[in-house]
């Protein structure tokens, strides 16, 4: 057997692997917690009326975002994105759908940082933090500096 053969056979059980990994996390409490908050979220009026307001202000404040602080409108537009989703969080489906959202992104990135460390201490893995605070942007493990 050739080292190419050799190879496919090992990326071919390596995906096998992944998609039972995959299989079994779609079939967790967490992934069904995420699924039922997810249903809750789209089926409710209310709240699908105001994430399309939500989107609208949104627009309305990229719009000013070029322009920045200089914009006469920008610290208006930014507030009204910011009432907007006061809004939506007094909605308890999408407060437990944002909590789902964040232990099931919480369980993903910690099996892939298991993963990769798993090849190699080494390796970089990006952050899960969406604010990263120092390193070289990336929100990861970061060997400059």
């Amino acid at each position: 057997m050739s080292v190419i053969e050799k190879n496919t056979v090992d990326m071919a059980e390596v995906l096998t692997y992944a998609y039972e990994l995959g299989d079994m996390i779609n079939k967790s409490s967490a992934v069904s917690e995420y699924l039922y908050w997810k249903q809750r979220v789209e089926q409710d009026a209310d709240i699908r009326a105001l994430v399309k307001k939500l989107d609208a202000q949104k627009e309305l404040f990229r719009e000013t975002e070029r322009f920045g602080h200089f914009h006469p409108n920008y610290h208006e537009a930014k507030d009204r994105v910011a009432a907007v989703e006061k809004e939506l969080e007094q909605f308890e489906a999408v407060r437990k759908f944002k909590a789902a959202e964040t232990e099931l992104d919480d369980i993903l990135h910690e099996m892939s940082e298991m993963i990769a460390f798993a090849v190699s201490d080494s390796i970089k893995v990006p952050g899960n933090d969406p604010f990263p605070k120092g390193g070289c942007g990336s929100g990861g493990k970061c060997s400059c500096g």
